[in-house]
């Protein structure tokens, strides 16, 4: 009984090895944000900021552009160097309904931040996540997730 028990798990191990070391099952899939700020370039409803200089670990995971009746949103995710999650949102939907939508009720100021003299406010958001949000005349920027303080900072600092 163990010996078939055995030839049932060795091809289930292989392919398990297989899948892990040659195909990188472990991995998250990167995609090309470029088409996402592409769209939202050309939609011309916004000034679209797209990071510069981030190092090496940053990954793209994630990214959208969408239209709806009252504004425009592009969305890009990233998986930071130390593999948590952070979100970049920009849109020109009203602060008073994006906020509460990207951070839920519960999301509340805590406090100014100082990213290269920009007016960046730091926020709670759902769960473990924290968020820093800049409102400007034409759009609000998000930068969202359960990234550390400084990766979110990093990100956030990165915006050109």
């Amino acid at each position: 009984m163990a010996l078939s028990l055995l030839v049932l798990l060795v091809p289930i191990a292989l392919l398990l090895a297989f899948y892990r070391g040659f195909l990188g099952g472990e991995q998250p899939t990167t995609v090309d944000a470029a088409p996402a700020y592409e769209q939202a370039r050309a939609a011309n409803v916004f000034p679209v900021a797209e990071p510069s200089g981030l190092g090496d670990g940053w990954r793209t995971v994630s990214a959208s552009f969408r239209t709806v009746d009252d504004g425009a949103t592009l969305r890009v995710g990233y998986l930071t160097p130390e593999g948590r999650g952070a979100q970049l949102v920009q849109s020109t939907v009203p602060p008073q309904r994006l906020i509460p939508a990207e951070l839920t009720a519960q999301g509340q100021p805590q406090g100014p931040a100082d990213l290269g003299g920009a007016n960046w406010q730091r926020y709670t958001g759902r769960g473990n996540e924290q968020a820093l949000v800049l409102l400007e005349p034409d759009r609000t920027v998000i930068v969202v997730g359960d990234a550390r303080d400084n990766e979110l900072r990093e990100l956030a600092g990165a915006l050109r």
